[in-house]
């Protein structure tokens, strides 16, 4: 069994880790896998750096790559799971959780390794589960991730929850052990350093003491990784359907692995995702802005820019900027893209309207999921992108 449950409630278990031996770690981390979508120069360099070496981007599918062969590259990844398995590639810790300490441009971001068991998580707002997506939930991007899951024997995480512990009682209470990996990630990623913390049930208590006496049992929100979490528990509700209750409490496909992070450090910054609309309309887009509110944003375009009216509340003003967007292509055409960065912004606003959104608030987070549930999708990112995730530590699923 990959995790075995520690905790009354059963939300937080103790996964056993799978982390390769004497591998070049610089080769064996790649970022996650749903970054630099279009930039295909990015994922040839890292396909360089993992040449003939052990490097989870050879058990990993790059969104890139999606519409290229997908049958041919799952069959692939299937095997070099299977050949890493076999061939002594891991080894297993047992009994812990990992800290991971993330050099990022603003400072070190502190994250725990840990399983959640997926009868405790769900992506429909209506079900207050004690761990709950932050987004909406795109049917049509999940059947891809389900189909490489289903017939992988390891998962990888991307995967990042937030945790709303404003004292830092979570980690206070975390005893480090052995340093199991500390090194520089390629493509400009930083430093990761990871550390082995031995007593986890006292961790688990004080993750669970954040939520007692709360009405709304509300541990953690799903930060990055929405979707992939969303085809894994799909995937565990197929799957749970053919086995014994004795099977379903002990079978590692119930549990999957992610990094928790808590939303006050002072290292995760909340970046806003801006839209953009390819468009030879770009007038037209502006002069039929129909928002209002007591905020404004600015918006982009070959001849210059100005200040619109939006709503003061950011989620609110965002669902409503889609529909408007969703409105306009339909009528005049185009397309919808999702910018990460100001710079990006100023390379595009010649191609049509660039819409610079606001940040959500830190602080306010856990109080927006609570009310309103999922926030729009593309509502914000965890840092910049060369920041996310990177692909470490792995687990059986099968």
């Amino acid at each position: 069994m990959s995790c075995k449950g520690q905790n009354i409630d059963g939300a937080i278990a103790v996964p056993n880790i799978l982390l390769p031996y004497n591998a070049d770690m610089y080769s064996w981390a790649v970022i996650a896998c749903d970054q630099f979508t279009s930039d295909k120069s990015y994922w040839q360099q890292v396909e360089k750096i993992a040449e003939g070496k052990p490097s989870t981007f050879h058990l990993i599918f790059p969104e890139i790559y999606l519409k290229d062969n997908p049958k041919r590259r799952t069959a692939q990844i299937n095997s070099n799971m299977k050949s890493y398995l076999e061939g002594g590639i891991f080894r297993e810790l047992q009994g812990g959780f990992i800290l991971v300490e993330r050099t990022v441009s603003c400072g070190v971001r502190k994250g725990i390794v840990l399983c959640i068991d997926l009868e405790r998580y769900s992506f429909r707002q209506e079900d207050r589960a004690l761990i709950r997506s932050t987004e909406e939930t795109v049917a049509d991007r999940l059947p891809p991730r389900i189909e490489i899951r289903r017939g992988a024997f390891l998962e990888l995480p991307h995967i990042m929850l937030l945790y709303n512990d404003p004292q830092n009682s979570v980690l206070g209470a975390a005893r480090r052990g052995e340093v199991v990996y500390d090194f520089d990630l390629n493509m400009g990623g930083g430093h990761v350093k990871g550390t082995f913390i031995d007593n986890a049930e006292e961790v688990i208590n004080a993750f669970y003491s954040l939520v007692s006496g709360k009405n709304d049992k509300f541990l953690f929100a799903v930060g990055d990784g929405n979707h992939s979490l969303a085809a894994a528990k799909l995937l565990w509700d197929e799957l749970k359907t053919s086995l014994s209750d004795e099977e379903k409490a002990v079978h590692p496909a119930r549990y999957a692995l992610c990094e928790a992070v808590n939303i006050f450090d002072d290292a995760l910054l909340f970046h806003p995702i801006h839209r953009f609309v390819e468009t030879s309309s770009a007038e037209k887009f502006i002069d039929g802005w129909n928002l209002s509110g007591a905020s404004c944003v600015t918006v982009k375009c070959a001849d210059g820019e100005r200040r619109l009216p939006f709503p003061e509340d950011i989620p609110q003003g965002i669902r409503l900027l889609d529909g408007y967007i969703s409105s306009f292509l339909k009528e005049y055409g185009g397309a919808v893209d999702y910018v990460h960065g100001d710079d990006q912004i100023e390379c595009l606003r010649n191609s049509g309207v660039c819409i610079r959104l606001p940040a959500i608030e830190k602080s306010a987070f856990f109080d927006l999921i609570a009310r309103d549930g999922n926030l729009p999708k593309k509502t914000f990112s965890m840092g910049e992108g060369c920041e996310k995730r990177y692909y470490i530590e792995a687990k059986r699923i099968k």
